[in-house]
Parts: structure tokens; C-alpha cells; sequence
């Protein structure tokens, strides 16, 4: 099977192979997601086999109106009203219990709670509305690689695979939505992303944050809290600290094969670069970083042949906690050390 690519005036038939059962991927401000009929429990197996996800970890329905979660959740509370006035459409995943066999436990993960969020990518909303039926949306890209960016990366990955992909350009926001949960007493933070804890705190008050890895035995409420996450083939090592990079151009200078570098404008700016590494700068600050990290591990993936990717860290606080979560997955807690 050949992936058709579609252009943003071409929904409609990108729709109609969705009613269909068939998978099609679709660009949203975040990162481009792998979309099937949520109501339909073998389109939704289906992107597990296309993905090689592991089938306890649930899948994001994605929607195109508050109305369209109704059909599916136990009715709003108050809090999550607020939520969604507030973020959507936008960045924010909320985690919702469910009306008692209205999706299938292959969506859910075997859970009586789902995970909604409605994109704000003009495009996508279309194709929902014009598919007249929620679709799952998981990255769509091979599991535990850099979550897909741009079209060409869910080609790469997916081509063959799956029937389309909606080529809507590059995603805005770089990193996937914020995952809040709301089925429990305490509004809980499970996957960190462009909307920042203090702004929901705005919105609803207090609310905590539970990013802990999910046991072998666990079901995870979300995606990314139990399995490796966003790795390139090579090696990536956070550097901490600016002053750290020199040791780790003196390492890399000692090097046969060649590295990767990724950092900020600022840092690279500083540095004398040996010959055997390729920089791929991250911009000017941390939004720009979170913009581009997931589309710099990719091009070290797909274009270059590099043994470790140096990659600048930054702290782990607003949209850094976005940063530094993925970053973190990405190179398994591996840190550079002098």
C-alpha cells in the first residue's frame, strides 16, 4: 500500500477513508497525529500494529467540538467546562471518566477513563467534523521514536503502513499536549506540555503533577508515562550546563565517528566546533527550543550518521518541564558528565 499525502483542500477524501476504517494521519499544533475512527475497535487495533505500540497504552481521542466529548464522557464537571473555555481548541489533553461501553477498551487501554483534546490546527477540526466521528491520535510515528513534525517524518516512518497523510506544513508548538486528569479528586498533571501548570492554575486552582514511569504491571492513564519515549538511533546526552559543552566538544574532538550537537544560538555562538560535529541550532530560547528539538533529533536520525547527540538542557520549570520531560525520554536520563 502507498500513503496517499493529501493537501489541506483535499479533508474530504482524507474523511471518507477514515468512515472507512482506514488510517490517516493528520497535523495538528503540536506534532502530527495518527488518526482512525475511534468507534471503530479494529481501525483502532489497526494503529497499534502500525505504530509497534504496546496495546496498554491508551490512545488520545481527538475531537472537533465539546459536544462531540458529551457523547462519550460522564457529564462536565464545572472545572473541566473551564478548562476547555479556557484551551480549547489548543494544547490540553483531559483525562475524563467515561459513560459505561460507549469506546472500546482498545482505545482506553483497558480503562474506564478516556483522554480528550481538541486541536487547534484548522485543517484537522475539518476533517473531524467532516468525518462526523472522533478519531484516536497518537503521534504518528514508529513508538518510541522523536514524535513526527512535519509530514516527510511520518513518511519515513509510516509509508506503506497506513493510507494517508494530511500535509498541513510544519506543527507550531513542537511538543505534545499538556495531559491533565480530571476522573480524580485532585486535578493531576500527567504529562507536561505547552500549557503550563501555572496557567491552569489560573483556571482551576491547585493542581499536582504525576510524571512518575508506570510499572510493568500498571496501566498507564496517558501515553508517554510508561514506555521509552522519542529516542533517535544515536545516543542523546543532556548538557546541564552552558560551560559543560567545551568538555563535551574536547570528548567529541577525540571522537572517530561523528557527533551531533544541539543547542541554542547563544551557546553555539561560543563554541569551537571540531570538525567531526554537526550542529543543528535549537534558536534563540527555551520556546523556540521546544519548537524544534523533536525536529532536530529527526534530522540527526534520518540525515546524518552520528554515534551521540549532545543536547542542551534548560530548567525544568514552565514550558521547560515540557522540554526536559521529552528531552529526558529521549536520552533515557543519560547526562553528560565532565
Amino acid at each position: 500500500m502507498e500513503t496517499k499525502i493529501f493537501k489541506p483542500d483535499e479533508v474530504e477524501a482524507a474523511a471518507k477513508l477514515l468512515k472507512q476504517g482506514e488510517l490517516v494521519a493528520f497535523p495538528t499544533e503540536t506534532v502530527y497525529g495518527l488518526g482512525a475512527d475511534a468507534t471503530n475497535e479494529q481501525a483502532a487495533s489497526n494503529v497499534y500494529a502500525a505504530k509497534g505500540r504496546p496495546s496498554d497504552n491508551p490512545l488520545i481521542v481527538t475531537v472537533s467540538s465539546i459536544e462531540m466529548v458529551e457523547r462519550y464522557a460522564q457529564p462536565l464537571t464545572d472545572e473541566v467546562k473551564q478548562l476547555m473555555a479556557k484551551f480549547w481548541p489548543g494544547s490540553l489533553t483531559i483525562v475524563l471518566p467515561l459513560k459505561p461501553g460507549t469506546l472500546s477498551k482498545t482505545v482506553t487501554g483497558g480503562l474506564d477513563t478516556a483522554a480528550f483534546r481538541m486541536p487547534e490546527n484548522q485543517v484537522t477540526l475539518k476533517l473531524i467534523a467532516t468525518a462526523g466521528i472522533p478519531i484516536v491520535g497518537p503521534s504518528a510515528n514508529t513508538s518510541g521514536k522523536p514524535s513526527p513534525t512535519l509530514a516527510k517524518h511520518v513518511y519515513h516512518d509510516l509509508n506503506g503502513k497506513i493510507a494517508g497523510i494530511v500535509d498541513d506544513g510544519p506543527t507550531q508548538v513542537g511538543v505534545e499536549s499538556t495531559i491533565i486528569d480530571m476522573s480524580t479528586d485532585t486535578p493531576t498533571i500527567l504529562r507536561p506540555g505547552a500549557v503550563t501548570v501555572a496557567e491552569l492554575e489560573q483556571v482551576i486552582g491547585d493542581v499536582k503533577a504525576d510524571h512518575h514511569h508506570v510499572g510493568a504491571n500498571e496501566i498507564p492513564k496517558a501515553p508517554g508515562m510508561k514506555y521509552k519515549h522519542y529516542a533517535p538511533s544515536a545516543q542523546v546526552e543532556i548538557v546541564d550546563h552552558p560551560a559543560d559543552f567545551e568538555a563535551a566538544m574536547d570528548w567529541a574532538s577525540k571522537q572517530n565517528e561523528a557527533i551531533g550537537l544541539m543547542a541554542t544560538d547563544e551557546v553555539l555562538a561560543q563554541l569551537s566546533v571540531p570538525q567531526n560535529v554537526e550542529t543543528y541550532s535549537l534558536g534563540k530560547d527555551i520556546q523556540s527550543a521546544t519548537h524544534l528539538l523533536f525536529a532536530g533529533l529527526r534530522h540527526f536520525d534520518l540525515e546524518s550518521e552520528v554515534k551521540v547527540i549532545f543536547t542542551e538542557g534548560f530548567d525544568n520549570t514552565g514550558l521547560g518541564a515540557a522540554y526536559m520531560n521529552r528531552l529526558d525520554k529521549s536520552a533515557g536520563g543519560m547526562h553528560f558528565k565532565k
